[in-house]
């Protein structure tokens, strides 16, 4: 077993996140424990921190989504996973394998890849102005040949154009991660050319 692997599974725990029960996930079970195990882990081996040990509402939505809606992702050849963070890839690769599915983990930006997807499914990113910048006008570009949806809850990043919402569900949250106790989420299908 990898050091992340077994850093992962001392710090989280086997549960499901409220809107999608049918998924078994290792999260963390109290933030406070696993951002001081993360700090200790970044001092020794400079890893971000723990943004991998939490089911953020977006994500929620979008896996929702698709279990109510098979047919969206049926005949799947490939399911792939993008992560900048080498500890979500191994949290994306052992969540895949409770779940007894088929996820390839990739690590790094693939911002600027060719379109190789038929349905891309985005997850809480546009948290910051530099990350909706680096990421909104390649995933705009991808929609040429793909499916480009986008969970957002409510940050602030988001853009107001170019968006066309087909979905909206209510998750709950801890207000030790968010500002309230719910967020409603809104599944947005990308638009080209804005």
């Amino acid at each position: 077993m990898s050091d992340a692997a077994a850093f992962l599974r001392a710090n989280t725990a086997p549960a499901c996140a409220p809107l999608v029960p049918e998924i078994a996930l290792h999260l963390a079970t109290e933030i406070t424990p696993i951002w001081q195990a993360t700090e200790d882990w970044l001092h020794r081996t400079g890893l971000a921190p723990p943004f991998w040990a939490f089911a953020w509402p977006g994500a929620q939505v979008l896996a929702r989504h698709v279990l109510d809606h098979p047919a969206t992702v049926a005949g799947a050849a490939l399911v792939e996973a993008a992560e900048i963070d080498p500890m979500a890839t191994t949290a994306i690769a052992l969540n895949a394998a409770a779940n007894g599915v088929s996820v390839t983990p990739l690590l790094g930006d693939l911002t600027g890849t060719p379109c190789r997807w038929d349905l891309i499914l985005c997850g809480d990113v546009c948290y910051e102005a530099p990350m909706t910048a680096h990421i909104l006008p390649w995933l705009r570009s991808l929609t040429a040949g793909a499916e480009v949806w986008v969970a957002d809850p409510g940050r602030a990043y988001l853009p107001r154009d170019g968006l066309e919402p087909f979905a909206r569900m209510t998750v709950p949250t801890t207000t030790e991660l968010e500002d309230r106790r719910e967020r409603e989420v809104t599944l947005y299908r990308l638009l080209a050319g804005n």
